[in-house]
């Protein structure tokens, strides 16, 4: 016969454990909302008329150094552009994203850091401060990388 005090232990136990279960269910349904709202912001902001232009005009001028670009054509559309893709090589860098979710092509990204690259360079010499666009290039090198991995098929 089984007494009342097992029977409560047993009882306890398995709320404890359907609990543990029920949190880790939700936890995990809160990190992909988490993301997919992360993703649905990234996805706005580079929808953006605004966005669009900048994107635009920064990819038809020349490829200048700093100071040429600075005083050729100012930074505004060009802080715009970077500002959104050194966020994505942080959070690519941080893994909050995955590169499959980058809400720009990634040829265009190569061919952004090569047209900014001379710029990116100034900065980092003006400022004595190697880390100016570390988030931009990191995602660059990535995609990078990427391309030479072999596709898989399936």
């Amino acid at each position: 016969m089984v007494d009342i005090s097992t029977v409560s232990i047993v009882i306890a136990s398995a709320s404890v454990i359907a609990g543990v279960v029920y949190y880790a269910l939700q936890l995990r349904h809160q990190i992909k909302q988490r993301q997919t709202d992360l993703l649905v912001r990234l996805f706005s902001m580079s929808m953006t008329k605004d966005f669009a232009e900048a994107w635009e005009k920064v990819a038809e001028r020349e490829t200048l150094d700093f100071w040429a670009y600075h005083e050729k054509y100012g930074f505004v559309e060009a802080d715009e552009v970077f500002w959104f893709l050194e966020q994505l090589g942080r959070l690519l860098q941080k893994r909050l994203i995955d590169i499959d979710q980058i809400p720009v092509p990634s040829g265009q990204i190569k061919v952004m850091w090569e047209k900014m690259k001379p710029i990116m360079e100034g900065a980092r010499n003006l400022w004595n401060e190697p880390k100016v666009a570390y988030g931009f290039e990191y995602l660059y090198n990535e995609i990078k990388k990427r391309e030479q991995q072999p596709t898989k098929m399936g």
